[in-house]
């Protein structure tokens, strides 16, 4: 296989992950997929297995490594899933899995606590997830931080538009299980929101929106996404504003964590070296743990935006491009259509059409990527890409006459056949390890979707036909609906560049922000 064919499937795979929600937290595309880091002590994110413990387990079982070369383009083998669910007494969705490869397991509580559940105060669901680690009776964040620490165990939290999550990484040995899981639920269920910790935090966050003066790419996503959603709870962004942030206080964090990291607000995802017997003690006690209460509603439809282009003027030497329409909610059923089509339109890496066009053939973008990032509700169709100050019109021009060709006449045959080749390919690394399968879980409870979702969902892939894909791109994106924003300089135009196999100026290999 290729140099440039390994870093087609690499970048493929990541595509892959972040399409299907399989990260369980695919909720900031624009701002960006990735994760917004909270700025709260003693945070750590989950990592996935240990390549070291994957080696040894092999190597004491007499098996070869082989290289991806000798792989070649043959699908790898799947990881057959067996999804257990039940309720908790509280209300807590559960979903587990027995995985008695690694003497561990994985926890991940999700709950409809995203900042989409703001209301007036944008930013509470932040620090109120933000904080859940900074203290509980008779611990500090250094205690908490030293007694995982202690256990082997890791600790990990974040907050999305739809959704807030806590983790946990533990060896599942009683002796280390027990105590792990007795401090996660103190920190989930009772944390005491210390008022040193919350400014400390507080001012970290205002820190951080005097540093997003200084990146345009922020600046456009915010700006985009308030056009895009108007009055609607996504249109905020996430980490709150510089107004609302100063102002909350722990009455109104200890207000929001009992009301929306209630039992019956959660699903508790479990994957690991367990029996069902254990997973339901540990569901159990950790739904106790939790305050009592009820599920909250999901937002609203939001309202469809008007076209149109806003621009901020930034000194730069490149231009950010950002185009977005609503998408869909995340268990619309045209979803498998809409994913394979926009692989093949540009969120599939090296090969589709947007890449080809506008990086390959004219040299004017180091990336352009596209894609659908369903939640609740109606999620947001985007593409990003920086060029040149001076070439930024032409290339929105030829950004949006790509899509209107792509919409008019759909994909070939050819290239639906390769992306079909490609998910069935990458498709087993998203269940390679078990913090991947633990965010799967979280995010087929969370959205309601069916216990046989991933095999639901390549089957609908494979079976999809040229004249339904399009149908569908149709269906929900329009060549003239685009809420645009760009971020650059305002310098002369110059028209683009004639395309060429070899463009005569390559793009910078590492892009401005």
């Amino acid at each position: 296989m290729s140099d440039r064919n390994l870093l087609r499937r690499g970048l493929f795979v990541l595509a892959l992950a972040f399409g299907l929600g399989l990260t369980g937290c695919n909720e900031e595309t624009g701002e960006a997929v990735a994760k917004i880091p909270l700025p709260s002590a003693g945070t750590v994110t989950t990592p996935a297995e240990s390549g070291q413990a994957i080696a040894r387990e092999a190597a004491e079982r007499g098996q070869r490594i082989q290289s991806l070369d000798e792989l070649g383009d043959q699908p790898l083998a799947r990881r057959t899933l067996d999804i257990q669910s039940w309720q908790t007494e509280g209300g807590a969705r559960v979903l587990f899995v027995e995985a008695h490869q690694l003497p561990m397991f994985d926890l991940r509580l999700t709950f409809a606590a995203g900042s989409s559940q703001d209301g007036d105060v944008p930013g509470v669901a932040m620090l109120t997830n933000a904080m859940l680690n900074e203290g509980v009776e008779g611990k500090d964040v250094t205690a908490i931080a030293e007694g995982f620490e202690g256990l082997g165990a890791e600790f990990g939290n974040g907050s999305y538009r739809d959704m807030a999550v806590a983790s946990l990484r533990s060896l599942s040995a009683q002796d280390k299980r027990e105590p792990a899981l007795q401090l996660f639920s103190q920190v989930v269920g009772q944390p005491t929101f210390p008022e040193d910790s919350l400014q400390r935090i507080k001012n970290q966050i205002l820190a951080g929106f005097e540093l997003q003066k200084q990146n345009p790419g922020k600046l456009a996503s915010l700006e985009l996404f308030e056009q895009l959603y108007g009055s609607h709870p996504y249109a905020h962004p996430s980490e709150g504003t510089p107004d609302t942030i100063p102002g909350i206080d722990t009455d109104q964090l200890r207000a929001f964590h009992a009301k929306a990291y209630a039992a019956g607000n959660a699903v508790i995802a479990l994957v690991g070296d367990l029996d069902r017997e254990h997973a339901e003690a540990i569901a159990e006690q950790i739904s106790s743990a939790l305050p009592q209460g009820n599920a909250l509603p999901a937002p609203p439809v939001p309202s469809a935006p008007s076209a149109g282009l806003t621009h901020i003027d930034f000194p730069s030497n490149q231009t950010h491009l950002m185009l977005a329409q609503l998408g869909i909610p995340r268990g619309d059923p045209d979803y498998a259509a809409l994913y394979l089509g926009n692989q093949i339109l540009g969120g599939g890496g090296f090969g589709t059409r947007l890449m080809e066009e506008v990086r390959e053939k004219r040299g004017l973008t180091y990336g352009i990527y596209s894609g659908f990032s369903p939640m609740q509700t109606n999620g947001p169709f985007m593409i990003n890409l920086q060029t040149r100050a001076e070439l930024s019109e032409a290339t929105l021009e030829l950004v949006q006459r790509l899509v209107a060709e792509f919409l008019e006449k759909g994909p070939t045959r050819a290239e639906l056949e390769r992306s079909k080749r490609e998910i069935a390919g990458s498709f087993p690394l998203s269940t390679a390890s078990n913090a991947d399968i633990v965010g799967q879980l979280g995010s087929i409870g969370f959205y309601n979707l069916p216990l046989t979702y991933l095999e639901d969902f390549m089957q609908q892939v494979q079976a999809l036909s040229v004249e339904q894909v399009k149908a569908a791109m149709n269906k929900h994106l329009s060549p003239d609906g685009f809420v645009i924003v760009t971020a650059g300089p305002h310098v002369e135009q110059k028209p683009l560049p004639a395309p060429s196999e070899k463009p005569i100026e390559q793009p910078s290999s590492v892009p401005e922000h």
